[in-house]
């Protein structure tokens, strides 16, 4: 064989080899089933077309890979509710995996809330259950509440978040650590977007496009999809239309959402401020 046609067919074989290597990286797998579990966020992260529960779906589709869902997410909820209707809602659906959205509500609700050695107890049966269900579990840090780092809340709630990358560590659970994902995102934001206090979320907790696009792209990434992965499902989304989860009917892309808020934070106002008063502007004329 000559010797140009056995380096090409070499040069063949380890494109195939890295190609189905990539493929073996990423640990969901084509036909699994994915439940999400959490509270308003996750919620609204699988009905809002921009959520983070379906940008997941559209991510891992863009690389070949068709999960099903389970969409386990209720306003409102907190760890002792989701320890609760665990065997109702994501149990008896029998998924392949389960990611744990928890930790917000515990501390966001006050003397509502769960106190850290309750919330820990609920979250490990809530990870031991569903293992012994033979479900594999993904454990999500709980994103920041209101988009200022060192708050009171957000201080009481870095320990919950502490409790959840050890939990993840002994038992040997995938982990998103979207506080860790969101804190940069705020911190690295352009200095006119910053001011408005609002870099990715709508009201300070539950999340606008680009944070639903960044908690999205922590999951994916846990999942072992790598950068050039994560390229691909992020054009995927950014050619996609979803419908604005703002009081209006419009549809935007992503990158049209990047640009409003721009915009907006340019005259130092929020997203929906500067709709609200361009729709104000087009009423009057």
């Amino acid at each position: 064989m000559p010797s140009m046609i056995r380096l090409m067919l070499s040069i063949l074989v380890v494109c195939i080899s890295i190609s189905q290597l990539h493929a073996q990286d990423i640990q969901v797998k084509d036909g699994q089933t994915i439940a999400f579990l959490g509270d308003s966020i996750t919620q609204f992260g699988a009905h809002s077309g921009c959520g983070y529960v379906r940008l997941v779906d559209y991510g891992l589709k863009a690389n070949g890979i068709e999960i099903k869902r389970v969409n386990a997410g209720i306003s409102g909820h907190k760890s002792n509710q989701m320890l609760e209707r665990l065997e109702k809602d994501v149990l008896s659906k029998k998924p392949d995996w389960l990611t744990l959205s928890c930790g917000v509500n515990d501390v966001w609700h006050g003397k509502r809330g769960v106190n850290l050695q309750d919330y820990k107890t609920n979250i490990t049966k809530i990870v031991d259950q569903a293992q012994a269900a033979g479900i594999k579990v993904m454990i999500l840090t709980s994103t920041m509440i209101r988009e200022q780092a060192d708050n009171d809340l957000n201080k009481k709630l870095a320990p919950y978040n502490d409790f959840l990358r050890e939990l993840a560590k002994q038992k040997n659970c995938l982990l998103a650590d979207l506080n860790r994902d969101m804190l940069v995102m705020v911190n690295t934001a352009p200095d006119a977007v910053g001011k408005t206090g609002l870099v990715a979320t709508r009201d300070g907790v539950h999340m606008n496009p680009l944070g639903d696009e960044m908690m999205a792209k922590g999951i994916l990434r846990s999942f072992g999809l790598s950068d050039t992965q994560l390229a691909k499902a992020q054009q995927a989304w950014r050619n996609d239309k979803y419908k604005s989860r703002m009081q209006m009917f419009i549809n935007l892309s992503i990158e049209d959402y990047a640009k409003l808020q721009a915009a907006a934070a340019d005259k130092n106002m929020t997203v929906e401020a500067y709709v609200s008063d361009l729709v104000d502007q087009q009423i009057v004329k």
